[in-house]
């Protein structure tokens, strides 16, 4: 099967998209907290939605992803920036909603709705960007910065939760533009 090269954010994009976000307002923090955590833990949309406070430890920094696609479970890591977002989210969220299991949650505590979470993303990015993006896009940006970072294959696919290498090859097509770059100044004397 061909697979599409999947569109990514430079990080230029990805400040402009963050920027976006009035920190006055309450879902204003809460979203921005959640692009945020799509951005460095490379979610899918489901995952997001279903994680809950317990799943993540807010001393050490690991994300516990409970049956995720496919029914399986992952760990993950977030760096000490992301965790002190999450650390004020989690004491916002305790003074301006009802008590909730669910990271990102509705005011009365319930399961966000992935529809109102595309609007809002859809919303924003369109404002920050004049273009509408989707929580996959997220996905695709975290999983193409993370192997230009690591240039680890495997580590990649170990974070996506990708069960066949193959699924996660698509993101070497993206780096291209350094292999070009590295392959014109090879050997030249």
């Amino acid at each position: 099967m061909k697979r599409k090269i999947p569109e990514v954010l430079t990080l230029e994009e990805q400040d402009k998209l963050l920027g976006i976000f009035n920190k006055r307002y309450y879902n204003s923090r809460k979203n921005k907290t959640m692009v945020k955590l799509f951005l460095n833990s490379g979610l899918r949309l489901s995952e997001m939605l279903d994680l809950k406070w317990r799943d993540i430890n807010l001393l050490t920094g690991q994300l516990k992803v409970v049956e995720g696609k496919g029914g399986k479970d992952r760990i993950l890591w977030v760096n000490d920036n992301m965790l002190e977002d999450l650390r004020v989210w989690r004491e916002d969220q305790s003074n301006n909603a009802a008590q909730t299991e669910y990271v990102f949650s509705t005011s009365c505590g319930g399961r966000l709705d992935k529809d109102n979470v595309r609007t809002m993303l859809y919303k924003y990015s369109q404002k920050a960007l004049n273009r509408k993006i989707s929580p996959h896009l997220l996905r695709h940006t975290f999983a193409t910065d993370l192997l230009r970072e690591t240039k680890n294959i495997r580590l990649v696919q170990k974070a996506l939760g990708h069960e066949d290498l193959s699924t996660t090859m698509i993101y070497t097509h993206i780096v291209d533009d350094e292999l070009e770059q590295s392959l014109k100044l090879f050997r030249q004397k």
